[in-house]
């Protein structure tokens, strides 16, 4: 009997953990008493979740290092490796200021925090009753958030240049810091004698592919490891999580959407002359994961199987554009934070003119670069925008309180539209080195 495919495996466990977790809100009003079954099975569902991200998110850094050293090593000198940078970095920048301006636009013409021209006020209720009924967990967040300054802008720059690389790589999912020494080393062994370069050259490759085997490995568990996150997601929030806000929800759903199935396709049908059609079932399984996960580093691996695997591109490109990828380009999380923002000033009545709007595109796309890949991780830059737009702290921290009860879901599409914006960088840069990807479906 033949296996059903992983993607749809993915997509079933999605489905039964939605019914699931509405069951059970129903039967128990959405209540999980200490010691009762359901708090049990919630608490199991956690722990199994928890151990399925943790797996992912070990193989991380060594998946990595040996990716971006064989694939950089693998070119031909610094010049090669200069060409991909500057190719790389400039499709990054393009789409994420496509990203930022399609969410400003839509937000300054849907208003979604605006009723009749004036600021909703029962949203703006609905901040403050957040800020008194904020769990812990939500007021840690927003406590974190609230000790960054403007100066930690520059701080991205600080981290390309880590101290302690063994640090970098286990500070809370930065990994700038991990990939520029990765560069640094790939690029060093190209100016070794040929025998040492190519032992080297060996070495990586061949631990890659143990790398790539044992994200094999961790994936053929992936089904019950997207149940176990989503289960408890379901149960706490339920299907009218977003009721209060669904104008907002839309509107960044709405931008989302345009970015990932109108702008990031037509670069592709034009640019790289693919059928982004195909490279979208290409990539079904990673954005599925992306999606349950809410993380863009986790998926990183699976993304890389499945844009080497399906999507065709070589190993070579795809080690270098996607590990950098996952950690700058953050399309979905920078379109995020300008249309957060915005929403925020127009609940609170704060009137944004062209200047304002234009600062917080750029804060929008540096913040994005240095946001960890993790859930709800661009909350925090979404505080700093609003501390550095003149919004009052206290105004800004309960805004973001509230935004915390739909965040999830959110950013379970923010992260999938992420991790897409990844893969098309890697095809499009693919091309226009000479390979050929998606050869069976192209535009």
């Amino acid at each position: 009997m033949k296996r059903l495919a992983l993607h749809w495996q993915i997509l079933f466990a999605l489905i039964l953990a939605t019914l699931t977790g509405v069951i059970f809100r129903t039967l128990f009003n959405g209540q999980a008493p200490d010691g009762t079954l359901v708090a049990k099975s919630l608490g199991f569902s956690q722990f199994v979740g928890d151990l399925f991200m943790q797996a992912l998110k070990m193989i991380i850094v060594p998946l990595i290092v040996t990716s971006v050293i064989s694939g950089i090593a693998s070119l031909q000198g610094v010049k090669g490796f200069g060409r991909l940078g500057a190719k790389t970095f400039g499709f990054y920048a393009m789409s994420s200021l496509i990203a930022v301006i399609t969410g400003l636009l839509l937000v300054n013409l849907i208003k979604p925090g605006m009723v009749d021209g004036k600021p909703n006020e029962v949203i703006r209720k609905v901040f403050d009753a957040k800020e008194a009924s904020a769990s812990e967990a939500e007021l840690a967040t927003v406590a974190t958030a609230n000790m960054r300054e403007s100066k930690d802008f520059l701080d991205t720059i600080k981290m390309m240049v880590p101290e302690n690389i063994f640090a970098a790589a286990t500070n809370n999912g930065q990994m700038l810091g991990v990939i520029v020494f990765s560069l640094l080393f790939a690029i060093a062994i190209t100016k070794l004698p040929a025998d040492e370069m190519r032992t080297l050259k060996e070495f990586f490759q061949a631990g890659n592919d143990v790398m790539i085997t044992i994200t094999r490995w961790i994936m053929a568990i992936s089904p019950i490891g997207v149940y176990a996150l989503m289960f408890p997601v379901i149960f706490k929030n339920g299907p009218d999580v977003f009721a209060e806000m669904a104008k907002y929800f839309a509107t960044v759903l709405a931008a989302l959407g345009i970015h990932m199935f109108v702008s990031l396709p037509l670069v592709l049908t034009f640019v790289a002359k693919v059928n982004p059609w195909a490279h979208l079932r290409a990539m079904r399984e990673a954005l599925l994961l992306a999606f349950s996960t809410a993380s863009s580093s986790g998926t990183l691996p699976v993304t890389m199987r499945c844009v080497q695997d399906n999507a065709g591109v070589s190993k070579r490109t795809a080690s270098f554009t996607l590990p950098l990828g996952a950690t700058v380009n953050m399309d979905g999380t920078a379109l995020y934070e300008c249309v957060a923002v915005v929403f925020v000033a127009q609940v609170l009545g704060y009137q944004l003119g062209f200047g304002e709007q234009f600062m917080i595109v750029t804060a929008a796309l540096l913040t994005s670069i240095g946001v960890a890949g993790i859930p709800s991780a661009s909350l925090v830059a979404i505080l700093l925008i609003l501390k550095n737009s003149g919004i009052p702290d206290a105004q800004a921290a309960t805004a973001v309180v509230a935004l915390l009860s739909v965040d999830r879901l959110l950013d379970m599409a923010r992260t999938a539209v992420n991790v897409f914006g990844d893969s098309c960088a890697a095809v499009v840069i693919a091309t226009s080195e000479g390979e050929k990807v998606l050869e069976d479906a192209t535009a």
